[in-house]
């Protein structure tokens, strides 16, 4: 993989979007350009680079939403959340913004995925393991699984479920803005992380 030359494709795509007027959905593919150019500089070593990107992707996902997005475009608060924990910023509002417009309460898997992972990001622990138990197939069961021993504060089983999730990926077919990067297993790792470290 060239990933100098798929972080210029994705940064190309991102400037050629930014000067048009912008509906949900152009701003979900300028979310989506600036997340893939900040995988790409992740891989390439560039930390500062691709946490600045993935903070503008972040906001982009939030203004899509605000834009007019479907009441359920659950991956657009979940790529935020995502895009934050990897960067290592502070991902509290977007997690806020994900329980305010109902994800907790979502009826499809994906909405509850989203309402886990905020509580789990604003520690509301017993609240987070409740609905990660609602996840079961056709929801990913590693996913799910790491996130029940997040709740749990079970190192071993988070750990051998993120392993799952990284093998997972290098099975796929398919993957957003064609980045084959394991950013579920990233995010999660990184929010394992931050929550060692904060009080």
């Amino acid at each position: 993989m060239d990933w100098r030359e798929k972080y210029e494709q994705a940064a190309t795509r991102y400037e050629a979007g930014e000067g048009r007027e912008h509906d949900q959905r152009q701003l979900v593919q300028l979310a989506n350009a600036a997340w893939a150019a900040g995988l790409c500089l992740l891989m390439l070593g560039d930390a500062a680079g691709a946490n600045a990107w993935l903070v503008r992707a972040a906001g982009r996902y939030r203004e899509s939403w605000d834009a007019g997005a479907p009441p359920d475009s659950w991956g657009r608060p979940i790529a935020a959340m995502k895009a934050l924990l990897i960067a290592g910023e502070d991902a509290r509002a977007a997690a806020e913004w994900a329980l305010d417009v109902g994800a907790a309460e979502a009826e499809s898997p994906i909405g509850r995925y989203a309402g886990t992972l905020a509580l789990l990001v604003l520690r509301r622990d017993a609240e987070a393991a409740k609905l990660a138990a609602t996840l079961s197939d056709p929801f990913p069961a590693d996913v799910a699984a790491a996130l029940r021993a997040l709740a749990a504060g079970d190192d071993d089983v988070f750990a051998a479920a993120v392993g799952d999730v990284r093998r997972s990926y290098e099975g796929r077919e398919g993957y957003l803005e064609d980045m084959p990067v394991a950013d579920t297993a990233l995010a999660l790792e990184a929010l394992d992380k931050g929550r060692r470290v904060e009080p």
